[in-house]
């Protein structure tokens, strides 16, 4: 048992450092449920829940070559785990998914021995939920190294995303819903002709319309939130609507396809 840490595009292995890693644990999910008080009414009414932030928390015994090592050693550590911007880590028993987190309180050894000591280092994640190490435009099988049991994949044969019909569905094998107005990334590129183009998930009541055309050579995508054709925005000719994706099955509708087309859908599956 190890974490893969990777840190300003650099994986690390904590290893190095004389760090062994007892246990890597996360809490649960931290319920934040708006409830509104009326007047004259019994209880409260439950306005929606949203999840707060994620702790997590890795115990290291830590060890060095003698007294002097240990300390040096102990310099390198805090260097490594410092960080102003978010690290990714990986726990090998679960080495499809990655947390995205940043240390969230002060540390030091609880000494042992002269040269060793326990490492307890705590972690809070902005966003609650792992994220699929893989995207949906990777291969998906486990030959790639990018996925593991427990994702919720079905049949590969099943799992498209890449599509020539104006009727499809998308599956989304997480347990969360990737919506990019949570700053979700999900990717959609059309590349081909249309006039008045849109897209709509009947699963989840939401479309996207172009009031113009595209060429055959053309790509309309959209990346989150914004709307793009060849890279410049098209935002203020759509209604300005975007695409979530609920976990499992999203049923999906195109209308003004001119010819033939290729739409792809490129995301991470989130999960609890």
């Amino acid at each position: 048992m190890h974490l893969i840490i990777i840190k300003n595009g650099e994986t690390i292995d904590h290893r190095n450092f004389g760090l062994r890693l007892l246990s890597f644990r996360k809490d649960s999910l931290t319920h934040r449920t708006d409830l509104q008080e009326v007047d004259g009414r019994n209880g409260s009414i439950d306005m929606g829940t949203t999840f707060d932030v994620r702790k997590l928390t890795a115990v290291f015994l830590f060890k060095g070559v003698d007294h002097i090592d240990y300390h040096l050693l102990l310099d390198e550590v805090y260097d490594l785990f410092a960080t102003k911007s978010e690290m990714e880590i990986i726990d090998s028993r679960q080495p499809g998914k990655v947390w995205s987190l940043k240390v969230s309180s002060t540390y030091e050894p609880e000494d042992i021995t002269p040269r060793s000591g326990k490492l307890t280092v705590e972690f809070t994640a902005a966003f609650p939920f792992a994220a699929s190490l893989g995207s949906t435009l990777d291969p998906l099988t486990f030959d790639s190294d990018k996925w593991q049991i427990s994702q919720g994949m079905i049949l590969s044969d099943d799992m498209k995303y890449r599509f020539t019909t104006t009727r499809f569905r998308v599956y989304n094998a997480g347990n969360v819903t990737v919506d990019p107005s949570e700053d979700v990334p999900l990717n959609i590129v059309y590349k081909g002709a249309s006039t008045n183009f849109a897209i709509t998930n009947k699963t989840t009541n939401q479309s996207v319309s172009y009031t113009g055309s595209s060429g055959t050579s053309d790509t309309i995508t959209l990346e989150g939130l914004r709307h793009l054709k060849n890279g410049a925005t098209i935002y203020a000719n759509t209604n300005r609507g975007y695409i979530s994706l609920a976990p499992g099955w999203n049923e999906v509708e195109l209308s003004g396809t001119l010819g033939s087309f290729e739409i792809s859908f490129d995301f991470h599956f989130l999960y609890k």
